[in-house]
């Protein structure tokens, strides 16, 4: 029995640490919560400042419960505004909509928009426990540097009659800002469609920044957030099927060996250079049209060389539309304006830039090793030992790190997709 004290009382103690120290929540409510006074007059204050833009749609709400302070119309205004600023002010129905409207003409789109739920019983067990509305709403709001400096940018922005068009594109992109993940990470890489450009960022530092080449307007670069995992030096190019039959099967069924001795690539049964070589002239290619889609059986590989399409170099952040960044042969491109030419991929200006410093800071293998299998030419991959995320984001409005405002164009046209709620 003694021991039997002992470890329950080890049990209790631990589940004692687990639990909040600053302020303990109490037990689920079976009563109506009463709202403390202090938190009745900050939440009204609150959303009649819209400090965090995110009253969108409430207006209705909003007065009702002014002229009706009661705890059920104040608990559903708090809900609601979190909920807005969780989720953002965008109406994702009609924009939805728009982008099945894309879907159908046989674009290629994607716009990564996370729903978190609000959980109303946690938002009452905090009131009860006297929390303020701040601290409540904490959780929901973004801890983006550029959220914040939007949210300046607008009121400035505002001050000085910038048009209402800047002004709404400077307010979609605070909503923009709130679809991402809670938190950048502490190291992160950041790749803008609309300006052209990657960053790499530690601690809020900008350590890396150039120039990038970005998915077409029919084939357009998928916005959504992914951990780096792997770095492939001399990769093989692994031709999806939807690229070999809008791009390589033409090709070849004009240029037919010497094409794909040009391009340094073999047919195969698999994705594997070890498999099966297939004699392109045996394959009935008209069974796999321009414009079809689905599997196909033979697959195409560039293998890695000097004149490999992507380069020397990718950056692996697993994801299902098999997307990456990497490395290119099309140099000249970069000093365009307007860098729309890949197929969804994130081509960089400066990939061996990336790969330096990449495999000093986030991979246990030494620099001489890197430039050992770098010249071999063979293929090797190199895996992440940190955490360094990958957030490719559609900004048309963005704060620069010396507090500058940047417009960029709408190159995928979300600003004229995306609407708000209530407008």
């Amino acid at each position: 029995m003694r021991y039997f004290s002992i470890f329950t009382i080890l049990i209790l103690l631990i589940a004692t640490g687990c639990q909040e120290t600053r302020k303990a929540l109490p037990p689920k409510p079976k009563a109506p919560i009463v709202w403390h006074t202090s938190q009745k007059e900050e939440l009204l204050h609150l959303v009649a400042e819209d400090p965090y833009f995110s009253r969108c749609g409430l207006d209705t709400l909003y007065q009702g419960t002014l002229q009706n302070p009661s705890p059920k119309n104040l608990s559903a205004l708090l809900q609601a505004y979190a909920n807005n600023l969780a989720n953002s002010c965008i109406d994702r129905k009609a924009f939805a909509r728009s982008q099945h409207r894309k879907i159908a003409k046989n674009i290629k789109t994607y716009y990564d928009m996370p729903y978190r739920e609000i959980n109303a019983t946690l938002l009452k067990r905090k009131l009860q426990a006297g929390y303020s509305i701040a601290e409540i709403l904490k959780p929901y709001r973004p801890t983006w540097e550029e959220f914040d400096k939007l949210i300046n940018a607008y009121h400035y922005a505002a001050e000085q009659n910038l048009s209402k068009k800047k002004l709404r594109t400077i307010r979609l992109n605070i909503e923009r800002i709130k679809l991402l993940p809670h938190t950048p990470g502490d190291a992160y890489v950041l790749i803008n469609i609309p300006s052209f450009e990657v960053a790499l960022y530690e601690n809020s530092v900008k350590k890396l920044g150039f120039r990038t080449i970005v998915g077409r307007t029919t084939w357009q670069t998928p916005i959504f957030s992914a951990p780096l995992r792997y770095i492939m030096i001399n990769p093989q190019w692994n031709v999806p099927d939807s690229i070999a039959r809008k791009s390589i099967i033409p090709r070849y069924l004009r240029g037919g060996e010497g094409y794909l001795r040009a391009k340094g690539m073999e047919i195969h049964k698999s994705y594997d250079l070890n498999s099966p070589k297939v004699d392109g002239s045996t394959v009935d290619w008209s069974k796999y049209p321009k414009d079809g889609k689905g599997y196909i059986p033979y697959k195409f590989i560039q293998k890695p060389s000097l004149k490999n399409g992507l380069g020397r170099v990718k950056f692996i952040f697993p994801n299902r539309f098999s997307v990456y960044m990497h490395d290119t042969q099309s140099k000249s491109l970069f000093k365009r304006k307007r860098r729309t030419f890949s197929h969804g991929c994130v081509r960089l200006q400066k990939p061996l830039k990336m790969l330096r410093y990449l495999t000093e800071h986030y991979t246990d293998t030494p620099l001489e090793a890197m430039q050992k299998h770098y010249k071999s030419l063979k293929t090797h991959m190199l895996r992440i030992t940190r955490p360094l995320m990958v957030h490719i984001v559609y900004l048309t409005a963005y704060v620069d790190d010396e507090n500058n405002l940047h417009f960029y164009n709408d190159i995928y046209g979300f600003d004229k997709s995306q609407r708000l709620k209530g407008k």
